[in-house]
């Protein structure tokens, strides 16, 4: 008897690696970052030899767009044009932070671990910037409206996932909190 091959089961199966792979680097990047993840840890977290591992990402910066298209997939950043309609600047900006600040408590430690390396490796600031830079304009664009120079460096600053984690994981402040608290400096700045 003659078996049949089926490209479909074999791409399924290429499929499943590739997903495997993507899965535990992604993991390994929240664990110790992508700076210190290898692409031997990320080969055997995933169970394939290194050779599967290249045929499927020959290089950093495929796998790196690979994680951060997963990542994103599975939480999506906060889209910005929900807030537009929103016309109290104080509630709109209160939205806006709010599903911002959620975000960041979701994601705090894989973002702590890749915003950390980024500071040092071009390649993953490059990523960053690709992945998160066109929600963050849009972010400082629908929420800046009407502020002034001082209000819009403040916004930037509640805007900013290392200001988040010093209001919520360091001083203790809820969430809610923390966004009134930038939400009230900011006002006050106009």
């Amino acid at each position: 008897m003659t078996r049949t091959y089926t490209l479909g089961k074999r791409a399924e199966q290429q499929a499943d690696t590739r997903r495997r792979i993507v899965e535990a680097a992604v993991a390994l990047h929240t664990e110790v970052g992508p700076a210190r993840t290898t692409f031997s840890m990320v080969a055997e977290r995933a169970g394939v030899q290194r050779n599967t591992f290249y045929s499927h990402f020959p290089d950093e910066r495929t796998l790196l767009l690979a994680c951060s298209a997963l990542s994103l997939e599975r939480d999506p950043l906060p889209d910005a044009d929900a807030w537009r309609a929103i016309r109290d600047r104080n509630e709109r900006l209160s939205t806006g932070l709010s599903a911002l600040y959620a975000w960041y408590e979701r994601n705090a430690d894989l973002t702590g671990c890749v915003l950390r390396d980024a500071d040092a490796q071009p390649l993953v600031r490059e990523i960053v910037e690709l992945r998160w830079a066109p929600y963050h304009v849009a972010y400082d664009e629908v929420l800046s409206e009407g502020l002034g120079a001082p209000a819009r460096a403040l916004l930037r600053l509640a805007l900013d996932f290392f200001t988040w984690r010093s209001l919520v994981r360091d001083s203790g402040l809820t969430p809610e909190h923390a966004v009134r608290t930038m939400v009230t400096a900011i006002s006050a700045a106009r």
